[in-house]
């Protein structure tokens, strides 16, 4: 794959702790996680603890071939960890801790020059949710205002002030929710996503709405074209970063590919089928990779 400018990934890294242990997670690292997978140059912007956890972190981030300069090593306070129940169907629920690392992400002048530079910039609702990280994902926005601007939308309570999600909302050039976040925000009689997802477009100012759907599938409103794939059947051990895998891969297409119908039809395809095998696996994470022609492949012994 013809290798492109870096791709920033702003927000959370933290261990996701699961009944049967830790892993992992986060999902701007998530994010940039699968973003890697699929041949790109990835940076996350994010911080860890001055502890055994944030240096765990580290390596992991190093072994999935990040590019870590920008993770901040917080002296004062602890790495994040979020308390992850897991229901019968795989969905979750999250206890997040307050006052960690990641919510003390530094932007320094490095930082600012490459974000002037960088294809794409991808940030979240969860790490903006106290005053210090707004302040620099401003800062992080307005430096890269010539890269592609991608927006998740993660309402997590008690973290889901909707001024909040507008505002950002307004800074992006493709928002990423799913159908219940699209339901919160929007409101109104309809249901049908595609009428939801026009109304969000409006209320936004954004030409790129993509809302998903779980098991029934996803659909991008781009430019008022409204497009949808549907889902496949899986059997889900846990869904917990399947839409981040499933935003990687629409973000890797969206750069690469045409903006016509018929390519963006084909990108929201492949962003399911990957979000798919991710909530048939275990965690958020797991080993594959994507070929030159955009399938999805077992892993290889690099990765």
């Amino acid at each position: 794959m013809q290798q492109r400018a870096p791709i920033l990934c702003f927000g959370e890294v933290l261990w996701d702790r699961f009944p049967q242990g830790m892993l992992p997670g986060g999902a701007p690292v998530n994010v940039a996680y699968h973003l890697a997978r699929h041949g790109n140059a990835v940076i996350p912007v994010t911080a860890v603890g001055d502890d055994e956890l944030g240096a765990r972190l580290m390596g992991q981030m190093n072994e999935w071939k990040l590019d870590t300069r920008f993770v901040s090593v917080v002296q004062t306070k602890p790495t994040g960890v979020v308390d992850v129940t897991l229901q019968p169907d795989g969905s979750a629920s999250y206890h997040i801790a307050e006052d960690v690392a990641w919510d003390w992400i530094d932007t320094s002048s490095a930082l600012l020059q490459t974000a002037r530079d960088a294809a794409a910039l991808c940030f979240g609702t969860l790490a903006a949710r106290f005053d210090h990280n707004r302040e620099k994902l401003a800062l992080l926005l307005a430096a890269g205002e010539n890269a592609f601007k991608a927006y998740d939308v993660n309402l997590r309570p008690p973290y889901d002030e909707h001024r909040l999600v507008w505002e950002l909302a307004r800074r992006a050039d493709l928002i990423k929710l799913n159908d219940a976040e699209l339901l919160a925000l929007v409101g109104g009689a309809s249901d049908d996503l595609h009428v939801l997802a026009i109304d969000f477009a409006r209320k936004s100012n954004c030409r790129r709405v993509c809302v998903t759907a779980g098991a029934r599938g996803a659909g991008l409103l781009a430019d008022n074209v409204w497009h949808w794939a549907d889902g496949r059947p899986v059997a889900a051990r846990d869904t917990v970063g399947a839409g981040d895998a499933f935003l990687a891969s629409l973000i890797d297409g969206m750069l690469r590919e045409k903006d016509d119908g018929e390519a963006l039809t084909r990108v929201l395809a492949r962003a399911c089928r990957v979000g798919e095998f991710v909530a048939a696996s275990s965690g958020a994470t797991p080993r594959y990779r994507i070929s030159d022609d955009g399938v999805l492949l077992p892993p290889a012994s690099d990765i």
